[in-house]
């Protein structure tokens, strides 16, 4: 192969990456991705999607085995599952929209490299591939290159310790599974484990599950978490695993497979970022409003830059940062980012939270009083609109409850577009539908609830 030329290098072929690539290809600018694994980067291959895949194969799975204990009058035998089979529906479902990457980046006239890329300077990069080593020199470079599981010296990834990417990739149910993280990912793959019929331990070193949620939005899910079976064992610290017991701060645990998931680094190692001394914020790539980072010509987006490290955030930034390259003059300006936890019930946050800011409330309408949520026999949770008084300016929205994962672009939506109380209220909603406490919410923030 010989060397590379093009205006834009992106490194990383994970949605942020990807996104830039296409897009830039799609203003017309010569671009060249380069990634050593499959289009799609964590998300696509062993994070975001192969995760719900597992999440729903986990719901379907339960609802069956509880099914007789429910008021509907339903009865089903004792359900099996195949786990070596719902993990090749999951590949096949990772393939199809890897292979979709694949297709869009050659459709915007991308130039697809597969290799490990490493900076030799602020224009040049070598990359390292299977059919050998080629040089890559580019006007400017972007560095979207992920996270990777955090690893913890008493429980080293191998063997029975698994990351999120070895969870997601077992091929039969462990009979025992310890958490050692009580954060989104540790729960949201705990409690598929557990519906498939594990038994689950979350250890969790805070005081209370998801610390980094405020407490009102996940006393609904630890209520879950103890109705499905699963013990939690906060402020405990995990010290070690031998002949399947995990130690504890607090005692012995039984687990045959354990799961690592305090939190996720920066994807920096072997890149050769540390020998360009760009500006960083611990661990981080340190950027401006434009991902722009500390050397003229070198940008850089999504987990390398810090929190929130959320799939759709990199993908905005790899779209402003093509848009910049190819001559606009855009920055980053968004208001809020949507971040869902996938837990049961689901966490949905936009915006600000209560006490957040000076000068605003908080008014929360509970799901027990909608309709939708009794139909389907998931009352739990509530939705909460955070206001401000003097104008009654929605500046943020929460909700938990089952399936308020797809009530997160209307949050959005009324924060970007500065909606007011008023703005809400109005606004006829479909019935019966969860959709229907954004309105009562606002309506209830008005001293016009009614409905509760």
């Amino acid at each position: 192969m010989s060397d590379i030329k093009c205006k834009l290098l992106v490194i990383g072929a994970g949605p942020g990456g990807y996104v830039c690539a296409i897009r830039a290809g799609q203003l017309g600018v010569d671009t060249v991705i380069v990634d050593a694994g499959n289009p799609g980067g964590t998300c696509l291959n062993v994070g975001c999607i192969p995760s719900k895949a597992l999440i729903h194969a986990a719901d379907e799975f339960h609802k069956i085995a509880v099914v007789g204990a429910g008021p509907l009058g339903i009865s089903a035998g004792a359900p099996d599952i195949d786990l070596a089979r719902t993990m090749a529906w999951k590949d096949g479902i990772v393939e199809r929209l890897t292979s979709g990457v694949a297709g869009l980046l050659r459709k915007a006239g991308v130039r697809v490299v597969s290799g490990q890329a490493r900076f030799l300077d602020g224009k040049t990069v070598r990359i390292d591939g299977a059919d050998g080593t080629v040089t890559a020199r580019a006007e400017h470079i972007v560095i979207a290159t992920g996270s990777a599981p955090l690893e913890i010296p008493a429980l080293p990834f191998g063997g029975d310790i698994l990351s999120s990417t070895e969870a997601l990739a077992l091929t039969s149910v462990p009979g025992s599974l310890a958490v050692v993280g009580g954060g989104y990912i540790g729960l949201e793959l705990g409690t598929a484990f557990a519906k498939l019929g594990a038994r689950v331990t979350v250890v969790e070193g805070e005081d209370r599950i998801l610390p980094s949620y405020d407490s009102a939005l996940t006393r609904p899910v630890a209520s879950r978490l103890e109705a499905l079976g699963i013990t939690v064992m906060t402020g405990t610290k995990a010290l070690s695993h031998d002949d399947g017991v995990l130690k504890t701060s607090n005692g012995d645990v039984e687990a045959e497979k354990v799961l690592v998931a305090v939190g996720r680094r920066p994807r920096t190692d072997g890149v050769g970022i540390d020998e360009l001394g760009l500006t960083r914020d611990g661990a981080f790539i340190r950027v401006d409003r434009g991902c722009q980072t500390s050397m003229r010509g070198i940008h850089a987006i999504g987990d390398v830059t810090g929190d929130p490290m959320l799939a759709h955030r990199a993908m905005a930034q790899g779209d402003m940062v093509a848009a910049r390259i190819a001559g606009q003059s855009e920055v980053w300006d968004r208001l809020a980012i949507p971040a869902v936890c996938f837990t049961d019930p689901e966490i949905v946050t936009c915006g600000a939270l209560p006490d957040e800011i000076e000068g605003t409330t908080a008014t929360q309408f509970p799901f027990a009083a909608n309709g939708r949520a009794l139909t389907t026999e998931r009352d739990d949770g509530f939705l909460r609109v955070v206001w401000r008084e003097s104008d009654h300016a929605v500046l943020g929205l929460q909700a938990v409850g089952a399936g308020v994962s797809e009530l997160s672009a209307g949050f959005a939506l009324a924060i970007e577009m500065g909606a007011r109380l008023e703005d809400l209220a109005a606004t006829i909603c479909a019935h019966p539908t969860q959709s229907e406490t954004i309105q009562e919410a606002c309506l209830k923030a008005l001293g016009r609830a009614l409905h509760t």
